[in-house]
């Protein structure tokens, strides 16, 4: 069958990716077979390719949705923001936890399948990064500019910022310790330090 009865194109092309996403992150790109995903999803493997040509594509797919929805979110959430580097930077923090904070599976494809992505798609992939970088970099700049910062070198710091707000879905639990409020008052914290005490800006880098 080409589709399963009831369903359109849209839908099943969406179930697809929810499909190949997690199988994906728990079997890895490699081992995943389109077979497999079809059995997934509930169509003859000849029917997935209705939806996409290759597996290639499908992870493609996955990575660059997954980067559209972040810089679609962010830019809603920044306009939202007074003018100001240090509210901007508060703002950064806690939107960066929350949006990540159930999606780990696409965070794990978006760290560890690069390696499978084509040159082509690679390229298009880390630009989309760079783009979400750049923006927490613009950020930075402008408070070391102010002089609210003291950041030596502005791509690293974002590098860093952004590594160790992603690693927050990895242990968080909704039951655990500290409520998800707490958590992100302890990393404000941690963020605000790291701003203040960059050390002197030699050479500093631009975003």
């Amino acid at each position: 069958m080409a589709r399963k009865t009831g369903s359109d194109g849209k839908k099943t092309a969406q179930v697809l990716r929810v499909a190949a996403t997690r199988l994906f992150a728990q079997y890895g790109y490699a081992a995943v077979s389109m077979r497999q995903i079809a059995t997934e999803v509930g169509v003859q493997a000849g029917a997935l390719y209705l939806y996409t040509p290759d597996k290639q594509t499908l992870l493609y797919q996955i990575m660059d949705g997954h980067m559209d929805d972040l810089l679609a979110a962010w830019r809603a959430e920044r306009a939202k923001t007074p003018d100001d580097p240090m509210q901007q930077l508060e703002q950064f923090v806690r939107f960066h936890i929350r949006f990540h904070l159930n999606r780990g599976d696409e965070i794990f494809i978006a760290y560890m399948e690069l390696r499978n992505l084509s040159a082509e798609n690679f390229t298009l992939i880390e630009a989309k990064r760079r783009e979400y970088e750049g923006l927490l970099g613009e950020i930075l700049q402008a408070g070391n500019r102010l002089g609210h910062f003291s950041l030596c070198d502005i791509k690293l710091s974002s590098y860093a910022i952004i590594a160790m707000l992603t690693g927050v879905s990895t242990w968080y639990r909704g039951d655990g310790r500290l409520s998800l409020e707490k958590i992100e008052e302890v990393y404000l914290c941690m963020v605000r330090g790291l701003v203040a005490q960059g050390g002197a800006r030699v050479g500093a880098a631009s975003a």
